[in-house]
């Protein structure tokens, strides 16, 4: 067994991710945990995000001697054609397409009542089309490769029963059908997994009582970190006997 722990830790040297929402909060962190397996990253950004300075923190967490090139894309998954405009210029600039991280989403709120058509065709469009549509964009590649990792994050809405997120936890659960089905249709070359973070980061200015009640809410008493998913997505990497699973990062909040 000794002999077999110095290769878990998978070098991704040469290889090239890809993460939607990369510029902030949860998805540069996972940009800059597989940099540092020496990835080359690129990510998608909307317009106001601050994407030169993810840029540059995710360059600096290659390791040392190594320079992970990074390739910023401004994308609206909503815009026609936008995922497979992105995928493209990705294997343009790279030649390759190794592991896509579905994190870019949107969190809205609003009594079951008074959710507007609007309302639920943008929960609908970011949480779930998005990821179908750049799923479908990578897989080929990944399929001509004979190698790949997809993994989308959802959240435990899809799980859970949460008033007043009605299209949010519908999108998120779509999100776990749709892995599981991938996971079956894209093997045995594409693997495809999900994470369940519960509060892993909360909204700047959270006040004082929802601190507390995130904290009361997890088994382990403390809020999560970004940094406790982006190690489940390099676990994701290494383990490669793992597909169509979902792995809940919540410090024991879906047992409360």
């Amino acid at each position: 067994m000794t002999d077999v722990l110095p290769s878990l830790a998978t070098s991704l040297t040469g290889k090239v991710a890809l993460v939607t929402g990369g510029a902030i909060r949860v998805g540069r962190v996972i940009g800059m945990a597989l940099a540092s397996r020496g990835a080359n990253i690129a990510f998608t950004y909307l317009p106001g995000e601050p994407a030169e300075e993810a840029s540059a923190e995710i360059a600096a967490a290659a390791p040392a001697g190594a320079a992970a090139s990074v390739l910023a894309l401004p994308m609206d998954v909503r815009e026609p054609g936008a995922p497979q405009r992105a995928v493209e210029q990705v294997i343009a600039r790279f030649g390759r397409l190794d592991i896509l991280v579905n994190n870019a989403s949107v969190w809205l709120r609003a009594p079951f009542l008074d959710i507007t058509r609007d309302d639920w065709q943008a929960a609908l469009d970011i949480n779930l089309t998005g990821p179908f549509l750049m799923s479908q964009a990578v897989a080929p590649q990944m399929l001509k490769q004979e190698s790949g990792l997809i993994v989308s994050i959802t959240d435990l809405s899809a799980y859970q029963t949460w008033p007043g997120y009605a299209h949010h936890a519908a999108t998120k659960a779509g999100l776990v059908a749709l892995t599981r089905v991938m996971a079956a249709e894209l093997a045995p070359h594409v693997r495809v997994n999900a994470i369940a973070p519960g509060t892993v980061l909360l909204p700047e200015g959270a006040g004082e009582a929802k601190v507390n009640w995130a904290v009361q809410n997890s088994l382990l008493k403390r809020v999560g970190r970004p940094e406790d998913v982006a190690r489940t997505v390099l676990f994701l990497v290494d383990s490669d006997f793992t597909t169509g699973a979902v792995y809940f990062v919540d410090g024991g909040r879906a047992l409360v």
